[in-house]
């Protein structure tokens, strides 16, 4: 299964982890990996017109005004979550 979350979408992103570099100048520069910066799923359980369904949301997403109101009932589930 994808690392996406499946209310917004949000996936991992690429960056570097750099190391400190000890010295200004070009011939001494810090090295440079790559890496990935993972999205924080927490798995959700919601109800929806058919059952209750589980899904992995950012935790970030968790917090979100409108994700709130779909897990207190007061606005619809989105089709995309069905």
């Amino acid at each position: 299964m994808a690392k996406v979350c499946a209310y917004s979408g949000r996936k991992a992103q690429a960056g570097r982890w750099t190391r400190h570099p000890h010295s200004g100048a070009w011939a001494h520069r810090a090295p440079q990996k790559a890496r990935r910066f993972e999205v924080n799923l927490q798995s959700v359980t919601i109800n929806t017109p058919s059952g209750k369904k589980k899904i992995k949301v950012a935790a970030r997403m968790l917090t979100s005004r409108n994700f709130q109101a779909i897990m207190a009932g007061t606005k619809p589930v989105p089709k995309h979550l069905l």
